[in-house]
């Protein structure tokens, strides 16, 4: 039987004829799962890229603040969030600035604001989560902590489910020791409400 199968191999091997549609109706839907596997990919690290971007952006802009935030800040910097991101994914986000402890080896949260329905605020008793995600910090030093959370869906279905992508960004606060939230009581006594200032000028006047 080898005799008969062998040069049949032979000639098969050196045979250069054949149809191109044929071996297309072949090739062509792996090429296309392929290609739909690779731009999926890609555009999942696009997208990761893309919320750290946002995250840093956001971090960013909340560092050079003076004056004490209020709801509308934060919900221009919650849309544009949204803007920088894939427009049809869900998004949220949650914004904090917390100051370390020396003493009691921990940080504690000076304010914390969400957007969206996929976080809470941080409180003093639950923050500790995040602790190893943070830098270390000299004694009562303040840092502004953005995070966001972002639920896609793959460009194209190849068997990868939804995907939540989430960052964490720190930064510390430029121009000042502290960025404050309208209205926030801090741990010295302190608090920051500009509703109030002109009730101090009219005082001072």
């Amino acid at each position: 039987m080898g005799r008969f199968l062998l040069p049949a191999l032979r000639r098969f091997r050196r045979r250069d004829d054949g149809s191109i549609s044929v071996e297309a109706a072949f090739y062509l839907p792996f090429l296309l799962l392929v290609f739909g596997v690779m731009y999926t990919l890609f555009d999942l690290f696009r997208q990761d890229t893309v919320n750290t971007k946002a995250a840093y952006t956001i971090s960013d802009l909340i560092s050079r603040e003076t004056a004490a935030l209020n709801d509308d800040y934060i919900d221009s910097m919650f849309s544009l969030g949204k803007l920088l991101i894939r427009k049809d994914s869900g998004m949220s986000m949650r914004i904090s600035v917390l100051h370390w402890d020396e003493d009691d080896v921990r940080f504690y949260v000076d304010w914390s604001v969400e957007r969206g329905d996929m976080m809470d605020p941080w409180t003093n008793d639950t923050v500790d989560a995040i602790e190893n995600d943070l830098p270390m910090m000299p004694d009562q030093e303040r840092i502004i902590v953005v995070e966001t959370w972002n639920d896609i869906l793959p460009a194209f279905n190849v068997g990868l489910d939804g995907q939540n992508i989430y960052k964490l960004v720190f930064t510390r606060p430029r121009f000042a020791s502290q960025v404050a939230f309208e209205g926030t009581i801090f741990s010295d006594g302190s608090a920051h409400d500009d509703q109030t200032d002109d009730s101090v000028v009219e005082e001072g006047s």
